[in-house]
C-alpha cells in the first residue's frame, strides 16, 4: 500500500474487461493501478520489481499462458499478495484449483452479481470470496452440472485430442469404462458423435485441458 491506496496489477488479455477494471481502479480512492498486462507469464516479474498488493488475474491469457499457473508461482513466493481470479470460462476445475493455490477471490466476468470493486474491497479486508458453485451452462440438451466428475475428466481429455485408449491409460480404467462415459454424455446432451461433443464442449469452455495435466 502506498499513500493509503493498494497497488493493483491487472492481468487480462480481453480489451473490454481490462478497460472496465482500469476504470474502477482509477476512479477509486482505495486503489492505484500499477500496470495492465495481457500475459500471465510476466506477472511474477512485476511482483519482483514493483510493490503489488492485489492482482486481478485472468485464467486464459495471451500466448496461452495460464493465470492459475502464474498465481500458484506468485503465491508460493509472495504469499502476502492477494489474487482474484477473473474469468468468463465455466471450466469446472478452476474454482477447486484456485482454492488449492490459496487464491483469495474468484469472480465470473459476465454473470457475477457483485461488482468487481466490491469483491476487491472484501478481499483486501481479509475475506475469502468465491462463488457457491461453478458457472452453469447448456451443453446440448444437458446442463453442465449434470455431468459426473468422472465424465468431466474424460471430456477434458477428449477435447485435448486424446483417443479413448489413451484416456483409459491416463486415468487407469478400462477402455469399456471410457466408452460408457462417452455414451452417457452423448445420451445426456443429444449429440450424435464424440467429435460433436468435443467441439461443443471446447467452444463453451466447460472443460479446458491446459499444459498441467496433473491438475485434471
Amino acid at each position: 500500500m502506498k499513500n493509503g491506496r493498494y497497488n493493483v496489477l491487472i492481468v487480462e488479455d480481453q480489451a473490454m474487461p481490462a478497460q472496465l477494471f482500469k476504470h474502477f481502479i482509477e476512479t477509486s480512492d482505495n486503489y492505484k493501478l500499477v500496470d495492465c498486462i495481457n500475459c500471465a507469464s510476466f506477472a511474477e516479474l512485476y511482483c519482483v520489481s514493483k510493490p503489488i498488493d492485489l492482482i486481478l488475474m485472468d485464467v486464459v491469457t495471451a500466448d496461452g499462458a495460464s493465470g492459475l499457473e502464474a498465481a500458484n508461482k506468485i503465491k508460493k513466493k509472495y504469499p502476502k499478495i492477494k489474487i482474484i481470479i477473473v474469468t468468463s470460462m465455466p471450466e469446472c476445475s478452476y474454482i477447486k484449483r484456485a482454492k488449492k493455490i490459496g487464491v483469495e477471490g474468484f469472480w465470473y466476468k459476465e454473470t457475477n452479481n457483485d461488482c468487481i470493486l466490491s469483491v476487491m474491497n472484501k478481499v483486501m479486508e481479509g475475506q475469502i470470496i468465491y462463488p457457491d458453485k461453478p458457472l452453469k451452462v447448456n451443453v446440448g440438451l444437458a446442463k453442465s452440472n449434470e455431468f459426473t466428475d468422472k465424465e468431466l475428466i474424460v471430456l477434458r481429455y477428449i477435447t485435448g485430442g486424446y483417443s479413448n485408449q489413451e484416456i483409459a491409460d491416463k486415468i487407469e480404467v478400462s477402455l469399456n469404462a471410457i466408452k460408457k462415459h462417452i455414451s452417457n454424455m452423448l445420451n445426456k446432451t443429444g449429440f450424435r458423435s464424440r467429435t460433436e461433443l468435443a467441439v461443443r464442449a471446447r467452444e463453451i469452455g466447460i472443460v479446458i485441458l491446459d499444459r498441467d495435466e496433473n491438475d485434471v
